[in-house]
């Protein structure tokens, strides 16, 4: 079997590179005509290079086969990440669901404590017990009196003008002597 013989432009190009770089004249500085010639000496001529590839029978079965193989897999491969991606959402949503039920599983088993049952009866449906008051306290002030937005808290302590004595008398007296008295029995 024959070598095949190396492209004469890329060893010549590459020795006339190294000569004209590590020669007598060589300053550090190549001028603009040096630089060209020595990149197109490195050239490669792919004509030349082309016809010293040979082809045989083996190389030609062997490149339609990765060729064949390659036709075959790459739907195929597609397929398969498809499906990947199709079992980690159905994964994801398995886990979500799993997360679910274990919090019904715990409503249930709150659920099953009279005390809970007691307090969420109490809470939602006012239910009282034989005996109990209840006093349901609705918001009824006017929206206009509500404070709009709170103030910024300062670092400062301020002492309140007003006496807290008085006011107490004031609303003890009041209470003690309206008209109108709730009878509770």
């Amino acid at each position: 079997m024959a070598r095949r013989p190396a492209p004469p432009s890329a060893s010549s190009g590459a020795s006339r590179a190294s000569s004209a770089t590590t020669g007598p004249r060589s300053t550090g500085r190549t001028s603009r005509g040096a630089a060209n010639r020595g990149a197109q000496d490195r050239r490669v001529d792919v004509r030349e290079w082309a016809s010293g590839i040979r082809l045989s029978a083996f190389s030609v079965i062997m490149l339609s086969l990765v060729v064949l193989g390659a036709w075959v897999l790459v739907p195929t491969l597609g397929t398969f990440i498809d499906q990947r991606q199709k079992i980690s959402a159905l994964e994801e949503s398995i886990q979500v669901s799993e997360d679910q039920i274990a919090a019904l599983e715990k409503e249930r088993e709150r659920w099953n404590d009279p005390a809970y049952i007691t307090t969420q009866a109490r809470e939602r449906l006012y239910y009282v017990k034989p005996g109990e008051v209840v006093y349901l306290i609705d918001n009824d002030l006017d929206p206009a009196a509500l404070p709009q937005q709170q103030g910024p808290v300062s670092d400062t302590l301020e002492e309140t003008p007003s006496d807290w004595m008085p006011q107490l008398l004031r609303t003890l007296t009041s209470a003690g002597l309206s008209d109108t008295a709730a009878v509770v029995r």
